[in-house]
């Protein structure tokens, strides 16, 4: 039996000088625990060296996929060949059937010889002579690297680290010179304040400021590669009629100075940008067609890298750089926002503030689809996220002009897109049903009380000259408010209530003086019967 095994640095073919020790699976390792027991069992009969690093990554890749490389099918030929008779055990079945049907030999694979590999594997300094060990790790190592590079398809131009720290010295070159600027103009303003209102452009103020120096050299000099005629024009009237105060040679030194370093950081930050353009276009072409370079550079530093992004979904990318505004939104039970980097793109920016939120849950889900196909597919080109673009600015002109669409099933019918409003609404708990006892008005209960009043029987009450008059008075009031319309009757009737109330501790008063009055009585009744008896007696 003829054994082949694959190392980094080439093919080796060993030829099993006791195939009967290969029934033993379990204590095979034995026989393999020193050189010289594993020379009594296996021997080398051939060795196909790989000549470069190139060589070894095609054999290697051709294995990883189940097919014979040009190397492997040259030492075949060579060895195997010969002696047809002999059976080959090979550590892969789908290579197995494969060199059976070009080579037409049979191949074997079974668990011992799994076991045989592994210890050729563990003795395989001493049974393949004329490699040094330190060479072989050197292959070993080289060859891991390469495969993986290959099995990753890893290229230079596909590292997106570069695109997080370019876009990341853009916004702070932008910073700086800003700062710069703004301290350049407050400089020099001193010494010649118009010129900041008549020329606008920043990086033409600087230029402007480091050829005019002292404004008394204004009427001199040629400002007309920088600035246009008619400001050109004002610049000289204004420096006539400055209000400005006068500075020494050395500040005007120190001022050009710092328009020369405005300049070049502009100059720097042009090149920059166009880096970065090439870059986004070579890493994530249909990213860059969708929502622009910087956009695009953004959202790939934000989330890390392009592979962190594309694993991001649609409704993520929409926000992604709004965090701190969705988790206020979240624990103030407000509406979340619709969009964060995301709207800085030129499509989310043409759009009417109505449409704004539609388009950027549009452009979120196409670039989502955009970033995966950059980061994980094969083809460098953009035509996807051209097409795609070209649907959502057809979306978009159909909802600007308020467009109409078909409804799906039937061809005639049209129908308006209804815009959804989500109403978030707070609904408070009702205590009033817990109760099971039905609740009466006040103005029931009022009406009942006066029922019982009226059903009680009256007690007989002296009544006084005053109670009379009263009593004639309502009577007199009843007539008056039987004729009045029945507005007045509402306040007739609350006048009533007030008098009813007043005349209710008047009642109580009558009340106790009668039943005082009764005990008079009942006392002279028990003084005369006492009277008589004494007479009596």
């Amino acid at each position: 039996m003829l054994v082949l095994f694959e190392t980094a640095a080439g093919y080796a073919i060993f030829k099993v000088l006791d195939e009967s020790k290969l029934q033993q699976v379990d204590s095979l390792y034995k026989e393999f625990e020193t050189p010289e027991k594993a020379n009594k069992v296996v021997k080398l009969k051939h060795f196909e060296k790989f000549q470069d690093t190139t060589e070894a990554l095609a054999a290697a890749t051709a294995l990883v996929e189940g097919k014979i490389g040009k190397s492997l099918k040259k030492a075949l030929k060579k060895v195997v060949a010969k002696e047809a008779h002999e059976q080959l055990a090979i550590s892969d079945v789908k290579l197995g059937g494969v060199i059976k049907e070009k080579l037409d030999l049979s191949c074997v694979h079974s668990p011992a010889v799994a076991e045989l590999m592994r210890c050729i594997r563990g003795q395989m300094e001493s049974l393949i002579t004329g490699l040094p060990p330190r060479e072989i790790s050197a292959m070993s190592l080289g060859l891991a690297h390469s495969l993986s590079r290959y099995k990753l398809k890893f290229s230079p131009d596909k590292v997106d680290t570069m695109i997080v720290q370019a876009i990341s010295l853009l916004d702070d070159l932008d910073k700086e010179l800003n700062n710069y600027i703004m301290r350049c103009r407050e400089w020099y303003g001193w010494h010649f304040p118009e010129l900041g209102k008549v020329i606008t452009d920043n990086l033409a103020y600087c230029k402007a400021v480091r050829k005019i120096g002292d404004r008394t050299n204004v009427a001199g000099s040629d400002l007309s590669d920088i600035l246009p005629e008619e400001v050109e024009a004002e610049v000289k009237l204004a420096a006539e009629i400055s209000m400005g105060t006068e500075v020494s040679e050395q500040d005007i030194g120190n001022i050009r100075h710092l328009c020369d370093q405005v300049i070049e950081i502009s100059e720097y930050r042009t090149q920059l940008y166009d880096y970065l353009k090439n870059r986004m276009m070579a890493i994530a072409p249909n990213l860059t067609v969708m929502v622009g370079e910087l956009v695009g550079a953004r959202l790939i530093s934000h989330a890390g890298s392009l592979l962190n992004l594309a694993k991001h979904p649609a409704s993520t990318v929409q926000i992604l750089g709004a965090e701190k505004a969705l988790f206020r939104a979240l624990k103030t039970r407000k509406d979340t926002p619709k969009y964060g980097l995301i709207y800085h793109a030129s499509l989310v920016g043409q759009t009417t503030a109505k449409n704004k939120g539609k388009i950027s849950r549009m452009l979120a889900a196409k670039a989502a689809l955009a970033i995966r196909y950059d980061a994980l597919g094969e083809d460098t080109n953009a035509e996807m996220g051209a097409e795609n673009r070209a649907k959502l600015e057809a979306r978009l002109r159909q909802l600007e002009e308020k467009g109409i669409r078909r409804i799906s099933g039937t061809g005639k019918a049209m129908a308006k897109a209804d815009k959804y409003q989500h109403k978030s609404e707070v609904r408070m708990y009702d205590p009033s049903g817990d109760s099971t006892i039905p609740s009466t008005s006040k103005k029931r209960k009022f009406e009942e009380v006066e029922e019982e009043e009226a059903e009680e029987p009256e007690t007989p009450v002296v009544k006084s000259k005053k109670a009379k008059k009263e009593a004639v008075a309502e009577a007199m009031e009843e007539e008056e408010a039987a004729e009045e319309t029945p507005k007045k009757k509402k306040k007739k009737k609350k006048d009533k209530k007030a008098e009813a109330e007043e005349e209710e501790p008047k009642e109580v008063e009558e009340e106790v003086a009668a039943a005082e009055s009764t005990e008079k009585k009942k006392k002279k009744k028990k003084k005369k019967a006492k009277e008589e008896e004494e007479d009596d007696d």
